[in-house]
C-alpha cells in the first residue's frame, strides 16, 4: 500500500465534533431517526504502523503460546506460535497466518499477539486498519480484555468479571458480516451485548477496512470505517449485569481455527488463511 496514502489516513472522528455532539446511526440495520453522543478523541498514544521488515515491536507486543485449556475455553483447533511462519511483518502489513498443519498434537497454527503488561488503557479510541481471511473455520478478532483478567487470586478477576470489549468478531463463512460485543458478569458468551454490521456490496476479504470504538465511563460506540453502528450505554449493562469498563484493558488481535462461535472448518476451507494489520492506533482526549 502507498505509505503517503497510509499515513494521511486519520481516525474517523475528523467527521465528529466535539464531546456531547450527536450524530445519527447510519447503519443500515438500525432505525435511521436513532442519534446517539459521540466523543472526540484526537491525541494518539500509541500508534504501531508496521513499517519496518522486523519481527513486531516487543515494546508493544507479547504473545500468547499454545492452545490453553480446552482451546482457550472456546473449544478452538489451533496452535498458537510465535514463528515466521504464523506471524510476521512485510511491507509495512503485519501478516497472522492460519496453516493446516501438524503440529504440537494440533492440526492446525497461528498466532495471537496482545499488548497484555505493556500498553493497557482506560478509556479512549482504539482501532486498526484490517483484511479478514474467509472460510468456514476462520474466526479472526480484535479485541479488549481487561488488564485484571487471572485465575481470581491475587488481585484478578476470573472471566467475564474482568471485562470483554470486541471491537470486531468474524466468522469467515459469513465475509459480509462483522460483530461488536461486550462481555461481563450478567451477559456472556451467548448472552454478550452485541450487535452485526453488514457491508453493501463489498466483503470484509477483499480489502481492508478500519474497525473501532469509542469508549467512555458512559458508552462503547462501534465503527467500521466512517459508520457508527453501535452503541452500549453503562444503562443498557445495567440492565443486565456489572458495568466493569473503568479499568485498563489491553489489546488482543489473533486468528482462531474452529471453536464454539465459529464451527470447525470443512473440505472447502483454503489453507492457508491470512488475517492482514495496517495499523493499530489508540487515542485519548
Amino acid at each position: 500500500m502507498d505509505k503517503n496514502n497510509k499515513n494521511s489516513m486519520r481516525i474517523t472522528t475528523t467527521l465528529l465534533k466535539t464531546f456531547g455532539a450527536l450524530v445519527l446511526l447510519i447503519a443500515f440495520s438500525c432505525n435511521l431517526d436513532e442519534t446517539q453522543t459521540v466523543a472526540e478523541f484526537k491525541n494518539i498514544v500509541l500508534s504501531d504502523e508496521f513499517d519496518t521488515d522486523d519481527f513486531i515491536d516487543s515494546d508493544i507486543w507479547t504473545f500468547d503460546i499454545g492452545n490453553g485449556t480446552n482451546g482457550w475455553g472456546n473449544n478452538e483447533e489451533q496452535f498458537y506460535t510465535k514463528r515466521t511462519e504464523n506471524v510476521s511483518v512485510q511491507n509495512g502489513i503485519l501478516i497472522i497466518k492460519a496453516l493446516k498443519e501438524d503440529y504440537s498434537g494440533f492440526d492446525y497454527t497461528s498466532s495471537k499477539i496482545l499488548t497484555k503488561g505493556l500498553k493497557e488503557q482506560a478509556y479512549g479510541r482504539f482501532e486498526a486498519r484490517i483484511q479478514l481471511p474467509t472460510g468456514q473455520g476462520m474466526w479472526p478478532a480484535f479485541w479488549l480484555l481487561g488488564a485484571n483478567c487471572g485465575d481470581g487470586t491475587a488481585d484478578t478477576e476470573v472471566w467475564p468479571n474482568c471485562g470483554e470489549i470486541d471491537i470486531m468478531e468474524y466468522r469467515g463463512q459469513e465475509p459480509t458480516v462483522v460483530h461488536g460485543s461486550v462481555h461481563g458478569p450478567g451477559y456472556a458468551a451467548g448472552n454478550a451485548i452485541t450487535k452485526t454490521y453488514a457491508l453493501e456490496n463489498d466483503r470484509f476479504d477483499t480489502g481492508f477496512h478500519v474497525f473501532g470504538i469509542e469508549w467512555t465511563p458512559e458508552y462503547i460506540n462501534y465503527y467500521v470505517d466512517d459508520v457508527l453502528y453501535n452503541q452500549i450505554t453503562r444503562a443498557q449493562v445495567e440492565e443486565k449485569g456489572t458495568w466493569v469498563f473503568d479499568q485498563p484493558f489491553y489489546i488482543i488481535i489473533n486468528l482462531a481455527v474452529g471453536g464454539n462461535f465459529i464451527g470447525a472448518p470443512n473440505e472447502e476451507t483454503v489453507f492457508p488463511q491470512t488475517m492482514l494489520i495496517d495499523y493499530v492506533r489508540v487515542y485519548n482526549k
